[in-house]
């Protein structure tokens, strides 16, 4: 780990930590797949199911925009329609013929109406998907999670899903590194994959990001068992072999690659992920939960501002696209985009001191 640490410490970026100041916007819990361990996602049928209405989103961005967010998340299931046809009407009710038309639309709205940045996590797309979307997001994501097959046997973490396959996500990073546009990915740790297949994962999105560049950031994410999951009753993944995955990620990265895991996941011990090489505590948000893991409030800004400093690093706002990928000017989708990018960042990248909300 101190290698890792180290390694980290000798950038441009030395002694400073990231985070994005954002909103959590749940487009809809609908999705073609049913992972193991989730429990965002809901059946048409289902208590809880629903997809924001247009005003909906719009309303919670404007609360966003006044209390300082930069990011706006655009997170749901993968191409619900594929599976529940029924996500057609209500589309259609909005004005839209697909989840993607949807997406951009709701992304454009976002941008032009608050200023907010989105920031899209979809799913898997192709490159004509990717282009309706891109030019009103400043970055988008999807989560490899991990190259083993083993996670498809029965029982298994991606048992009968029908998106999680690698080759199909590896696709996704490849389209998007073709377009030019920039990504957050990252693997997950404790679902049943082996130490080799995490580094698989790493190696094969190494590939991908020395072809195209586009990697913005690498997230470290341990598995937490939920209730009413089929993996309710497997142990979480544990601290010590979670810093042990950051550093390797770190030693096998680089030193210039941004590495995140989320403090909320281990709010505890999450100081600790700084002496294994993390760079970025990714998104936080002062009004939304995390609708992934509800169960797991994110911690203050200030409180991380703290942890950060007592550990001796700086904390740093960033926008949803990383500091040195706006410095170099080369990875913005639009002119849009770039202005609205440019309109509260210093030349260095970051979020400009005066904006920085604490």
């Amino acid at each position: 780990m101190w290698a890792a640490s180290e390694l980290r410490n000798n950038t441009q970026q030395t002694r400073k930590i990231t985070y994005s100041r954002k909103i959590f916007l749940p487009l809809t819990n609908l999705c073609r797949d049913r992972c193991g361990y989730c429990t965002f996602v809901k059946g048409p049928e289902q208590a809880g199911a629903h997809t924001m209405s247009p005003d909906e989103v719009l309303k919670v961005a404007r609360q966003g925009q006044s209390l300082g967010c930069k990011e706006a998340l655009l997170s749901l299931g993968d191409h619900p329609e594929y599976r529940h046809p029924e996500i057609l009407d209500t589309l259609r009710e909005f004005g839209f013929n697909s989840t993607i038309d949807y997406v951009a639309a709701m992304s454009r709205l976002i941008l032009e109406e608050t200023g907010l940045l989105p920031h899209t996590n979809c799913g898997l797309l192709d490159k004509d998907e990717i282009s309706v979307i891109a030019p009103w997001n400043v970055s988008m994501g999807i989560m490899l999670e991990s190259t083993s097959m083993a996670l498809h046997n029965v029982g298994g973490a991606h048992y009968k899903t029908v998106t999680k396959a690698p080759v199909d996500r590896l696709n996704t990073l490849s389209n998007a590194g073709e377009l030019g546009v920039a990504m957050t990915t990252g693997i997950l740790i404790g679902i049943g994959e082996t130490h080799k297949d995490r580094v698989d994962s790493l190696m094969k999105i190494r590939k991908i990001n020395e072809e195209y560049g586009n990697i913005q950031e690498i997230i470290i994410q341990n598995f937490r068992a939920k209730n009413d999951t089929r993996m309710s009753a497997i142990p979480d993944a544990n601290v010590l072999d979670l810093l042990k995955t950051q550093a390797v990620a770190r030693l096998f990265m680089g030193a210039s690659m941004n590495i995140e895991s989320p403090p909320n996941l281990n709010e505890e011990s999450c100081q600790t992920y700084l002496l294994a090489g993390i760079n970025d505590w990714g998104g936080i948000s002062p009004l939304t939960k995390d609708f992934i893991n509800p169960e797991r409030a994110w911690p203050e800004v200030s409180k991380l501002r703290r942890l950060t400093s007592d550990a001796g690093f700086e904390l740093r706002e960033r926008t949803a696209l990383f500091p040195d990928y706006v410095s170099s000017g080369k990875w913005f989708t639009s002119s849009s985009v770039r202005q609205k990018v440019l309109d509260i960042t210093s030349p260095d990248g970051y979020i400009k001191t005066d904006l920085e909300r604490w």
